[in-house]
């Protein structure tokens, strides 16, 4: 197979050269749908509603590690079978959270309703998602006529109709479908993502959904989500913000009938295919968001593992490193405080700091550079930042979006 390009377009993702892009559809037994039921003022699509049709389906999760976490995200954990989910229904518009008791009891109703209305059961395996504003109670209401009329629309190509319903300051669209060629046949891959603002320090306000047809044990799924999430979804940052709702799920179906063993080389084969698809997916909610105009990446090496991690939110977070990545200016010494405010001593910090291949900071110490050349580096969609800390052996990476005038409009201006 030819490695895809349309799906794939940071030169941070390593694609795997055993997957290839086909037309459309989700993975054989399951279908999805999105529509409108008056939950958002513009009239948009905020209801979205996925099934998978085999009974024998496996999933795994993870949600947000908030102190605030939101109605769904409470009721998933303590009422669903997370290496059972047949089902997700998922509106945007409304986060319910901070909403009480009658947040959590209706998000119980949208569970108990999107189960009755896909067939699984009135306690079937069904998880709930919302996104959207904060402290404001769900128009239950609506909220069930849109299941209803969301069952009616589910078809086998609606993945992109979901992926749109659960949208909310994102300025487009977040899916992938891929096919992955294994030693035991070809499997699909699809996943949607929404994610634009409130992102940091672990995932994001950030829904995503994965399914397959491949046939992975609930072991399986569980590691190879939590492997791949660490290296996508929790190496992200717009502002810093740790949202109540963040929610990703994958779910497969196995009605390819192409097992997935643990320590197989099929499992290092999809779980490369799964690892790049998040990556993607995480590249693009940080290149939307709200606002932005570049994506930078930051890559820390040395020292131990707590202080690369330290040190690379100091810089992702820093209003002053973004503002600068927004404008194209390479002002270098930013980057030199936000490390210094991460690592605080009276000691100088020997830090080496190179933006797109060309050393500025050698030890601490300014080092010659042609200005020109780095002006125009820094010009681009994607810009890598790269620091070096005293001692060996540890690095990490995040990527960031840039902090300009349309994300200070857009938040001043949210609710009303």
């Amino acid at each position: 197979m030819t490695a895809i390009r349309s799906f794939f377009r940071s030169r941070w993702i390593d694609v795997p050269t055993n997957v290839s892009e086909p037309q459309a559809g989700l993975p054989r037994g399951f279908r999805a749908a999105g529509v409108a039921c008056g939950i958002k003022p513009s009239g948009g699509p905020d209801l979205g509603l996925l099934v998978s049709d085999a009974p024998h389906t496996t999933s795994a999760a993870r949600f947000t590690r908030s102190g605030t976490q939101s109605a769904p995200v409470l009721l998933c954990r303590e009422r669903c079978e997370l290496d059972g989910i047949r089902a997700v229904v998922a509106n945007s518009g409304n986060a319910n959270a901070a909403t009480g008791r009658p947040g959590y009891e209706n998000a119980a109703k949208m569970q108990g309703a999107a189960a009755i209305a896909c067939g699984v059961g009135a306690a079937g395996p069904v998880a709930v998602a919302s996104t959207g504003v904060i402290g404001v109670p769900l128009p239950v209401d609506a909220v069930m006529r849109g299941i209803a009329g969301a069952a009616h629309a589910l078809r086998q190509d609606g993945d992109a109709d979901f992926a749109d319903a659960i949208r909310t300051t994102d300025a487009f669209a977040k899916r992938a479908c891929l096919d992955v060629e294994l030693g035991g046949g070809v499997v699909r891959l699809t996943a949607q993502a929404k994610g634009a603002g409130m992102i940091s320090p672990d995932f994001a306000t950030l829904l995503c959904f994965v399914q397959t047809d491949a046939a992975l044990s609930p072991e399986t799924a569980d590691l190879l989500l939590s492997v791949t999430v660490k290296r996508s979804f929790e190496r992200v940052s717009v502002d810093g913000q740790l949202s109540t709702s963040d929610t990703v799920i994958l779910q497969c179906s196995g009605e390819s009938g192409v097992p997935v063993k643990p320590e197989s080389d099929d499992e290092l084969l999809f779980g490369e295919a799964l690892d790049a698809v998040l990556r993607q997916l995480a590249v693009y909610v940080v290149g939307d968001g709200e606002g932005a105009r570049r994506v930078g990446r930051v890559v820390v090496r040395g020292g131990d593992d707590r202080a690369v991690q330290r040190v690379a939110r100091a810089v992702a977070d820093s209003p002053l490193v973004k503002t600068a990545l927004y404008g194209g200016d390479p002002n270098w010494g930013r980057i030199v405080q936000a490390v210094g405010a991460a690592m605080p001593g009276t000691a100088p910090l020997e830090v080496g700091v190179t933006i797109e291949g060309m050393p500025v900071c050698v030890r601490g110490q300014y080092v010659p550079h042609d200005t020109d050349t780095l002006k125009a580096a820094v010009r681009g969609e994607e810009i890598e930042y790269e620091i070096e800390l005293p001692g060996e052996g540890a690095e990490t990476e995040l990527f960031f979006s840039d902090l300009g005038h349309e994300y200070v409009t857009l938040n001043a201006e949210y609710t009303t």
